[in-house]
């Protein structure tokens, strides 16, 4: 017996939004029945649950419901699906919108916008998933912030914006955050160099806007990583602006006044400065208080960062960021949020 899912699961082109879907069922399994239109924002699991597991699709989605239950407040209801799905809705819109002169984005976003949706690339052309992970960040940028908070929904920038706000004040209070996730081969590293072109080229030509930075702290999980993550520099051999064709060519210029800095989350933790044996450091002590030898937060930023120290505004990237919660302050002390403590006093500590 045939199953048309499988035989034919993928109904789309990558390089366009989707047009078609697969119907799911409940439980996450597919009907075999295709549908038109881009499927709605949902959390499913889609793959079989193992034979000896206990705990239902229905009880996973209740699980989930209680826990996002337990970060809403009276202030703001916390549906994640919903608010991913207006403003995709709202991207689209936008994205629609055929005159350069209605985008309200700037020329340089706007040339790097025409750019990735139709330039005739010679190697790998962008998928259209990591286009719109970009405009999205532009659309929240640029354009949410000249949107009012009523009317239709494609025109309600500033409601959002505002619910981020409250979300990010509840989960890390000084520091806006926003997520892109995407599938694995979606291809991460090439959306976070559209996002610091699109940052560097603006900052260069518009030095006294407050939305561009050219100053960039990469973190990623490890040092393999690290390495793999060089191609973000600009005067790299492999550099993806150049040999992917990520900017035009006249723009090239500008990424190089770009500060990139691409370091791994252990870089963070302070460090002994005085590296004696046990016994050595109990005689130095003696009677007194025990010894204070771990380097200062300041001391840390200038061993891992020194190039970003003077400047206003960084931009801070979390590669491979799988284990970031949404937690209430106070909530325990997970390695990710202090990853982020560390990376807030960075970014608040360069301004000074």
């Amino acid at each position: 017996m045939t199953s048309p899912f499988f035989d034919q699961p993928i109904l789309n082109s990558p390089y366009e939004c989707p047009k078609r879907h697969w119907e799911l069922d409940d439980k996450g399994q597919p009907t075999h029945q295709r549908r038109k239109g881009r499927r709605n924002v949902s959390f499913i699991t889609p793959i079989p649950r193992p034979k000896k597991s206990r705990q239902s699709q229905s009880d996973l989605e209740l699980g989930r419901d209680e826990a996002a239950g337990r970060l809403a407040t009276e202030d703001q209801k916390y549906d994640l699906a919903e608010n991913i799905d207006n403003i995709r809705h709202a991207v689209a819109n936008w994205r629609a919108l055929p005159d350069q002169t209605q985008w309200r984005v700037t020329s340089e976003t706007a040339r790097l916008l025409r750019h990735w949706r139709t330039h005739e690339f010679n190697g790998f052309r962008p998928f259209f998933c990591q286009v719109e992970a970009v405009e999205t960040v532009i659309w929240l940028t640029e354009v949410a912030p000249t949107l009012g908070e009523t009317g239709k929904k494609s025109l309600r920038g500033k409601q959002f914006l505002r619910h981020l706000d409250d979300a990010n004040k509840q989960a890390n209070p000084g520091l806006s955050r926003l997520a892109l996730k995407l599938a694995t081969g979606a291809g991460k590293t090439t959306i976070m160099a559209m996002l610091i072109a699109w940052q560097t080229i603006n900052a260069v030509r518009h030095p006294n806007s407050r939305r561009f930075t050219r100053g960039f702290l990469i973190i990623t999980p490890g040092i393999t990583i690290r390495e793999r993550l060089r191609v973000l520099q600009p005067n790299d051999p492999d550099s993806y602006y150049c040999n992917r064709e990520l900017a035009p060519s006249d723009m090239l210029n500008d990424l190089g006044q770009a500060q990139i800095v691409i370091t791994n989350f252990h870089a963070l933790k302070l460090r002994e400065t005085l590296d004696v044996p046990k016994g050595s450091r109990a005689l130095l002590q003696g009677r007194g208080p025990e010894l204070q030898s771990l380097e200062t937060e300041g001391q840390m930023l200038r061993r891992v960062m020194p190039e970003l120290l003077r400047m206003k505004n960084v931009l801070a990237l979390n590669d491979e960021a799988h284990h970031c919660y949404r937690e209430k302050p106070g909530e325990g002390v997970a390695t990710e949020r202090w990853l982020r403590q560390q990376t807030l006093r960075a970014c608040q500590d360069t301004s000074a």
